[in-house]
């Protein structure tokens, strides 16, 4: 550190290129061309006098012109100087305007006193004021005191010295009258002051426009110099206007007229808010202490040439002139009483110093944080107490040690650098650095692993540094804890989506153009709701946890598993550098196996054995494919194992992503045929058996494509992938409810149209379990169309096992409180049925179309129908058969004691016109039973069957499966 520390003291290069000397250089050959000219006379005696008199005038007016302007343009803390100074400089111009006048214009001798004296007295109080501006400003009063009497030691000094050598002389000459006499008295004494001034201003000036202030100090020294040669009798006797001496008040007043333009040219012109910091700075250069100790020996040596002077006339057994005395003892008195102002100065700067150390004493001893002082070599000189409880190290046992070997090792770099950095920078641009680096703790705190997180506020102390530190394990540890929560499943404590993403996406993106095998296994918990719906969504976690747990021990090192959301998983496993697709796909197959079986162990919770099973879906990282990608073809895979029959593995193909486009294609053509109006119901009836008489009506859906085709619900839904997926069940639940509503509505314009037929809407049971089909809202519905609650019939059809019939049996009993009835559709196939028909509510029964297919040709099935009648006429129910295309079904089956029934043998599907055609009838014609045994059953072929009745054309009826405006192929 003592290398960057050493870079702190060299002073900053100037900024911006240099000022140009051509000012200066003009400056120059104008006051040398002057003194060249007054030297050699001006060539004659009349133009000497000229430029002796209005020379020196005009260089005069010059300064104040040139001051004056610049404090008319500047608005500056020094303004009131350069006004003084122009004001001073008028004076002088003014007084050697009346001397030419008196020479130059009239060709007389100046009287002795004049006008011009008068002007020329003039020219000292203003400079000397001026020279108060611009002197530093003392800060108290006891400052002002002091000034005053420096000012006056060395005004004393000047005196007794002057007095005793010329102006004594001066004030006993013979043959001058008295104000000749003062007159020649105040040209000294002013100058005295003006020099007395010049002195004090030279060590009390401000530190702001240093050049401009140098140049005037010159100016005016120049200038009182030549005052005091003029002064001296000798050379007052003997002047002439353009001699040399005018050479020096020439310049001195050009200089004058150029001193306030240095600051600017030289860069150093600012603000008054500006000037107040810049004059707080403490200069960097060598000068400096050597200035401010003349400073403070300049009274004792003015009362030392004062002394001085006063024995050097003893010596020589001169008489002490009373002038002297009075003066010396002045000089004396004031330097006695400038010492005491400054003995009881120091004195309370003394107590206040004492006061202020104790005061940050005890703020550093009573701080919660550690101070600590190093050394540029790094070196501790100065530790406080708070040591001992934040580090647990007392502060005498880190004095005098190096910091380096306190610092963790693999943060000693990264501090070093920053400490050099830190010292290479100017203290005006970063005062402040802050650090954070794990810090060796001592035995008291050493409840870790021995370190503490150290956070330390760095500052400069005499080209070492100042640590302000303080102790932030506890936050440091609650942040790494958040951003663990932040990327971890807070159930099961593995990673979460983001997690995996990002490792995913690190994985794909550093993987070798070669290597393939990196794979994804996407896992789903099957039979997991289950486990929360019958024992609890607390078991649900604890099965996830140890499911989580499993997953985590079976996965190899270099590989992650993760919790995804519910009961998703996915594992990553990195690849070996296996080119061989099927050696790949047989290794990922084979620890994809291992966990599915692991997965599907038996669970043990709270004393019981719960069972799940696990399908799991492979991605491989092909080229090309992104992270996203990778995740959507593993949750394809994984979808496709669950469709396969679940609790297996299936790998990832093309054609997936190709099934899923078409189904978005088709979701997107049906949410696009629910917008537009093209899904239209069709009605087929449902006649009585006996006599033929249309009892209701079923409702069913159909889609009339572009072509004029209508499609089915098995058709455009694909009633076989019902189910499987998410979007599937929506776009199937979006088109139950338009059905039922578009049935509602048509049924109630047929009662009030005169046909009071019930309308039969078959519905999926899971269905019926939704909060739009709650009892509530079909109570909406049939009041806001105006049908009848007697006339609507909810059939449930798809019942799945799964589905809890306490919940169903609570809606269906709602409902009928309502007066719609109930119809258990597909009886006879399925597993639930029997279940179904004890548990719920129902009013009809509607017999499954295979076995109506079949209950002629068969006659096991003819019995198993029989006894499937006989149970709902037994239990007070309606019997519908479904499916009814041929008359001897139609004989059969009311034999059997079956009800009603609907099919070809009546009727198709119907629109709404030929539906009311055929309501306006209101019967249709059944098989007679006198004329059975003339039926001829012709099974196994597709030819027309003759009815029982006269022989004719209108006898032989066709069999037609579906309408024929109906076609098997679905819409693309």
């Amino acid at each position: 550190m003592s290398a960057p520390g050493a870079m702190l003291s060299r002073p900053p290069a100037p900024a911006g290129s240099p000022p140009s000397a051509v000012p200066q250089v003009v400056l120059a050959v104008v006051c040398g061309g002057y003194a060249v000219g007054a030297a050699f006379g001006w060539g004659s005696p009349e133009v000497a006098a000229f430029m002796g008199d209005f020379g020196l005038s005009f260089a005069a007016l010059l300064a104040a012109v040139s001051c004056g302007l610049y404090a008319r343009k500047r608005r500056t803390r020094f303004r009131p100087a350069w006004m003084l100074f122009a004001a001073s400089s008028g004076m002088a111009g003014l007084g050697n305007g009346v001397w030419g006048w008196y020479e130059v214009i009239e060709g007389t001798t100046v009287p002795s006193p004049s006008l011009a004296d008068f002007c020329f007295l003039l020219f000292a109080p203003p400079a000397i004021v001026g020279l108060l501006v611009l002197a530093k400003r003392p800060v108290n009063r006891a400052g002002w005191v002091c000034l005053g009497l420096d000012s006056w030691l060395i005004a004393g000094s000047l005196i007794t010295l002057s007095w005793s050598l010329a102006l004594a002389h001066t004030a006993h000459f013979q043959g001058r009258s008295v104000a000749q006499s003062a007159l020649s008295l105040a040209y000294p004494l002013l100058d005295i002051v003006l020099v007395s001034m010049v002195l004090v201003l030279h060590f009390r000036r401000s530190s702001v426009h240093r050049s401009a202030i140098n140049t005037a100090v010159a100016a005016l020294a120049l200038t009182v110099l030549c005052d005091a040669l003029f002064s001296s009798p000798l050379l007052r006797e003997h002047y002439r206007s353009g001699q040399i001496l005018d050479a020096g008040w020439f310049a001195g007043s050009i200089l004058l007229a150029y001193a306030p333009w240095v600051a600017r040219r030289a860069g150093e012109e600012c603000t008054p808010e500006e000037a107040r910091p810049a004059a707080r700075r403490v200069p960097s250069h060598g000068g400096r202490p050597i200035a401010g100790s003349l400073a403070a020996l300049t009274p004792y040596l003015a009362a030392a040439v004062c002394t001085l002077g006063i024995l050097t006339n003893v010596l020589d057994g001169r008489r002490i002139d009373r002038v002297v005395l009075f003066t010396g003892c002045t000089v004396v008195l004031a330097l006695v009483v400038r010492q005491g102002i400054m003995l009881l100065d120091n004195i309370t700067l003394t107590q206040e110093l004492a006061q202020k150390e104790n005061h940050f004493r005890s703020l550093v001893q009573g701080s919660s944080d550690v101070i600590m002082i190093a050394a540029p070599t790094g070196v501790l000189h100065y530790v406080s107490p708070a040591a001992s409880g934040v580090y647990g190290r007392d502060a005498e046992e880190l004095v005098g040690s190096e910091l380096a070997s306190l610092i963790h090792p693999e943060d000693l770099g990264r501090v070093v650098h920053e400490v050099r950095r830190f010292l290479a920078a100017a203290p005006e641009d970063e005062p402040t650095t802050r650090i954070e680096c794990r810090f060796r703790a001592g035995e008291q705190r050493s409840g870790g692993d021995g370190w503490l997180n150290v956070e330390s506020t760095v500052n400069r102390h005499h080209g070492g540094l100042i640590f302000n530190s303080r102790d932030v394990t506890e936050r440091v540890r609650l942040q790494a804890q958040l951003q663990h929560n932040a990327s971890h499943d807070a159930l099961t404590d593995l990673p979460n989506r983001a997690l995996f993403t990002e490792r995913v996406t690190q994985a794909v993106t550093g993987r070798r153009a070669s290597d393939h095998d990196t794979a994804v296994l996407y896992i789903d918990l099957d039979g997991f709701k289950q486990v929360n719906d019958t024992i609890g969504h607390q078991a649900g976690d604890e099965l996830l946890i140890q499911a989580a747990r499993r997953l985590g021990d079976s996965v190899r090192a270099g590989d992650i598993a993760a919790r995804l959301g519910g009961d998703e998983f996915a594992a990553l496993i990195t690849g070996d550098g296996t080119r061989d697709p099927a050696a790949r796909e047989f290794r990922i197959h084979e620890i994809a196996d291992r966990l599915r079986i692991r997965l599907s162990d038996p669970y043990r919770i709270d004393g019981r054995e719960v069972r799940v099973a696990a399908s799991i879906g492979v991605a491989f990282a092909e080229p090309g494919v992104s992270p996203a990608g990778l995740l959507r073809n593993a949750d394809l895979a994984m979808y496709r194992a669950k469709q396969a029959g679940k609790g297996r593995v299936e790998l990832y193909a093309p054609q997936m992503q190709t099934e899923v486009a078409h189904r978005a294609e088709l979701a997107t053509k049906l949410r696009t045929a629910l917008q537009d109006g093209a899904f239209s119901l069709l009605h087929q009836p449902v006649v009585e058996l006996a006599g033929g008489r249309v009892t209701a009506v079923a409702a069913h859906a159909r889609w009339r494509s572009a072509q004029g085709i209508l499609f089915t619900p098995a058709e455009f839904l694909r009633v076989g992938d019902r189910g499987r997926y998410p979007e599937d069940a929506d776009r199937a639940a979006e088109l139950d409810r338009w059905q039922l509503e578009a049935a509602v509505e048509q049924a109630a314009a047929r009662h009030r149209a005169g046909y009071p037929v019930p309308v039969a809407v078959r519905l999926p049971a899971r269905r019926l379990l939704d909060q739009a089909l709650s009892p509530k809202g079909v109570e909406s519905l049939l009041t806001r169309h105006g049908l009848p609650s007697r006339a609507l019939v909810l059939e449930l059809s798809e019942s799945d096992p799964r589905l809890p019939l306490d919940d169903l049996e609570r809606r269906l009993v709602a409902l009928r409180r309502l007066g719609v009835r109930i119809a258990l559709d597909g009886f006879g196939s399925g597993f639930a049925a029997i279940s179904a028909l004890r548990r719920l509510p129902v009013d009809v029964l509607r017999l499954d179309r295979g076995l109506v297919d079949g209950v002629v040709e068969s006659a096991r099935l003819h019995k198993i129908t029989a006894g499937l009648l006989r149970i709902a006429g037994d239990l007070g129910m309606q019997s519908v058969a479904d499916g009814v295309d041929l008359p001897e079904q139609v004989l059969a089956l009311r034999s059997m004691g079956c009800t009603h029934g609907m099919g070809t043998a009546f009727s198709g599907p119907l629109d709404e016109p030929r539906l009311r055609r055929s309501l306006t009838h209101a019967h249709y014609p059944v098989p007679d039973v006198s004329v059975q045994s003339r039926a001829v059953v012709l099974t196994g072929s597709g030819l027309p069957v003759r009815q029982g009745g006269p022989v004719g054309p209108e006898s032989l009826v066709h069999p037609p499966l579906r309408s024929n405006s109906e076609t098997s192929v679905p819409p693309t």
